[in-house]
């Protein structure tokens, strides 16, 4: 079986039956504004709700790199909102992304995903804004949710 595939399409509009994560990178900084995160809120308000207060409750919850929270849109569809980008720009200490965070949020997506027996589905997380690249990206998607037997789609928009 094919465990990653990577498809034209919307990532906003998984296509698979049954429970289904739509899977992303969010900053560390409380910001939802740009990228994937459009998309996301045109379609259901509740993810940048959820990461609005959990960024505002963060002294007292998980908020930080490497956390993930599951946002339910639908009775059989969640948004994982994966914290794996520090700030928003590149600077001195290289492009946002973070990678040892991304690897983090996958291997917890993954828990959330076998509980749920969900498929997962995703942009090209971490190579847009955050400035990561597919081919340090894929392998941690492999490890974390293919190597387990997790169908992945990852959608090319447009």
């Amino acid at each position: 079986m094919e465990h990653l595939r990577i498809i034209a399409g919307d990532a906003t509009s998984p296509q698979a039956k049954g429970p289904k994560i739509i899977a992303h990178v969010c900053n560390d900084i409380g910001g939802w504004g740009k990228g994937f995160v459009v998309a996301l809120s045109k379609r259901w308000p509740e993810p940048e709700k959820a990461y609005r207060a959990w960024y505002r409750g963060r002294s007292g919850n998980d908020f930080g790199l490497g956390a993930v929270q599951l946002v339910q849109v639908k009775p059989d569809v969640w948004v994982a909102n994966m914290v794996g980008q520090r700030g928003i720009r590149t600077g001195s200490g290289g492009p946002p992304i973070r990678y040892d965070a991304v690897e983090r949020c996958l291997a917890a997506l993954a828990g959330h995903a076998l509980e749920r027996e969900a498929s997962v589905h995703m942009p090209r997380i971490g190579c847009g804004l955050a400035g990561g690249t597919w081919p340090r990206i894929e392998p941690l998607i492999t490890r974390a949710l293919s190597a387990r037997d997790m169908p992945v789609t990852v959608y090319d928009h447009g």
